[in-house]
């Protein structure tokens, strides 16, 4: 599906192919009339491609720009102040959409064009011009969609269009709220109903179709304030202004009926003052708020291996579970990622667009005002147009500050990380080789621009402490994989001497582990799992039957047996397991 594209905030693309920061935290500053510098610049330019301002890229915050703020101020419900103060700026700078109306031209009316196309309303060429045919595809669309017929593609219609929520052209028609600034709106909406008849069902929802926040305007303010008047909540006059006075009635509101008291009306406050039968006004006994449902979800991003981890709750409330590890690239060291805990926002865009360099990645989800989760890097909205360059750095730092995924990964983390997930960045986690490199993606298919297909992962293997492990044995090192490794890295685990991830591909870690294990035991310490090192490691394991004669390969056999060959080892180790080795918190 089409989408309108957004502006990543923790990092841009440079026409020679690097990412340039974003203004850091410690340089902004509420950008006003008089003000100059580049800040204003890229404030300018993203107006620009929001389609708000026209004038020259100039650096120097006057008329212009002011009116552009306060254009896309009123458009996103904010306070007009004609100042791009915190709250503006950051929503600019995440702006799926611009208001469209007849005689606007773009790219972004080339994609409405499109999803209208998609849903049966538009039959024309995708020209990107917003003219009579596209202003009578909106007006139908609008119509089916039980939203104002006005023929402008503002916000709000264009949030419903690129939903999945749009009702296509030969759909079920949306029936619109009533309007109770119509003069017959007192007679329209009475439901005639026979004497002792059932009138259950009758009634239609007023359908939500927006949030309205401080500063928003319009019919449904209204709606809201007459109910809450009619609920006893609201004292002030029905002006269509949602502002302080307007949010306090809505908090008493929602704290009454027991739900989150933000003084925002959101589709599940709407639904509830206006579609909810046992709705309580003011003088009612309020309703417990219900107990909070904890959050799934935890993520660390570990900056030293360049993975992110995916943890959820065990049974004792703990985000100790892994769930899903991803290869990234964090920000580089001179421009790192910002360490710290940082709670998402909800904050999410289908495509991101770095603006001052024509650059975008897919699937952005806000981690800070200043870094995001989202996939490797495009030249366009193309998946043919993929950087293959940062394709190829996942693995190591190559961002900003932005943590950046393979395409799949940024879509789990777009699909399921919602609102209150906690993302810890640090770069304290040890240092985990194996872990690493058992992420690392496949070969890009240039083809198609994707990994080439991999075979699925065969299943982990079945490992036991008091097994039997893999046998015969052979020499492990550095480089080798298989089922034996797997078995080596959890024994060593069991025995105290490896703390990463078991993997099964043998790398530095495991190389660590063996050789202190060697030294531990009075065995060359190489760091090479031969023989002999490997039947000491799963000596408490092996059938050790004791013949007379050091290191003596024994034979016994019986008239009903074939012979049976066992070993001795000589001499005997004591195995002494590593101490127990201090790691940083996850999670």
């Amino acid at each position: 599906m089409a989408m309108a594209l957004l502006l990543g905030m923790g990092s841009v693309w440079s026409a020679g192919g690097e990412e340039e920061p974003f203004p850091q935290q410690t340089s902004y500053r509420p950008l006003q009339y008089g003000d100059q510098g580049e800040d204003v610049s890229t404030l300018q330019e993203r107006l620009t491609e929001l389609g708000y301002y026209t004038g020259k890229i100039s650096g120097n915050f006057l008329d212009g720009t002011r009116a552009a703020v306060r254009r896309f101020q009123k458009d996103y419900g904010l306070k007009v102040t004609g100042i791009a103060d915190g709250e503006t700026e950051a929503i600019i700078m995440s702006a799926e959409y611009r208001a469209l109306d007849t005689g606007s031209s773009g790219e972004d009316v080339k994609r409405l064009q499109e999803q209208l196309k998609s849903l049966g309303y538009y039959k024309g060429k995708l020209s990107g011009n917003y003219l009579e045919g596209t202003t009578a595809a909106i007006k139908a669309f609008q119509e089916r969609n039980g939203i104002e017929m006005t023929g402008q593609a503002d916000v709000d219609t264009q949030k419903l269009l690129f939903s999945g929520r749009a009702i296509p052209k030969d759909g079920p028609k949306s029936t619109p709220p009533p309007d109770p600034d119509s003069d017959m709106g007192d007679i329209n909406d009475v439901v005639m109903v026979e004497d002792g008849a059932d009138n259950q069902g009758e009634l239609k929802d007023i359908v939500y179709s927006q949030k309205l926040r401080r500063g928003a305007q319009g019919k449904n303010v209204k709606k809201v304030q007459q109910k809450l008047t009619e609920l006893g909540y609201f004292s002030g006059p029905i002006s269509g202004n949602y502002m302080n006075q307007t949010m306090e009635a809505v908090k008493k509101f929602q704290l009454n009926n027991g739900i989150e008291a933000d003084g925002i009306t959101g589709e599940d406050t709407w639904n509830l003052l206006f579609n909810n039968p046992d709705v309580l006004d003011a003088s009612a006994t309020p309703r417990p708020t219900p107990v909070p449902t904890p959050v799934p979800y935890a993520i660390t991003v570990d900056v030293r291996n360049q993975v992110v981890i995916v943890y959820e709750r065990d049974e004792k409330g703990e985000y100790t579970v892994p769930v899903r590890r991803m290869i990234c690239s964090t920000g580089m060291k001179a421009t790192p990622s910002d360490v710290g805990d940082w709670v998402i926002n909800g904050a999410k865009a289908r495509w991101c667009y770095f603006g001052k360099w024509g650059s975008h990645a897919q699937y952005w989800t806000r981690i800070n005002p200043y870094i995001a989760f989202h996939s490797v890097i495009y030249r366009e909205v193309d998946y043919m147009a993929l950087s293959v360059k940062s394709y190829n750095m996942l693995g190591s730092r190559a961002s900003h500050g932005c943590i950046r995924l393979l395409v799949s990964d940024a879509k789990w983390i777009y699909d399921n990380i919602e609102k209150g997930v906690t993302v810890t960045i640090t770069e304290d986690l040890p240092e985990d080789q194996e872990l690493t490199k058992s992420l690392l993606p496949p070969a890009l298919n240039r083809t198609y621009m994707r990994p080439v297909n991999t075979p699925q992962p065969t299943a982990e293997p079945n490992y036991s402490p008091t097994g039997t492990p893999p046998q015969p044995f052979r020499t492990l090192k550095k480089g080798k994989s298989g089922e034996d490794v797997y078995w080596l890295q959890s024994k060593l685990k069991d025995l105290g001497f490896y703390t990463g991830t078991v993997t099964g591909s043998f790398y530095n870690g495991t190389y660590k582990a063996v050789k202190a294990f060697q030294k531990a035991n009075g065995i060359n310490a190489d760091g090479i799992a031969g023989e002999r090192t490997l039947k000491a490691i799963y000596a408490d394991v092996l059938q050790t039957p004791a013949p007379e004669g050091p290191g003596i390969l024994e034979s016994s056999t019986t008239p009903q047996e074939s012979p049976l060959l066992t070993w001795t080892l000589e001499p005997t180790l004591t195995l002494t397991p590593a101490p127990t080795p201090t790691l940083p918190a996850v999670g």
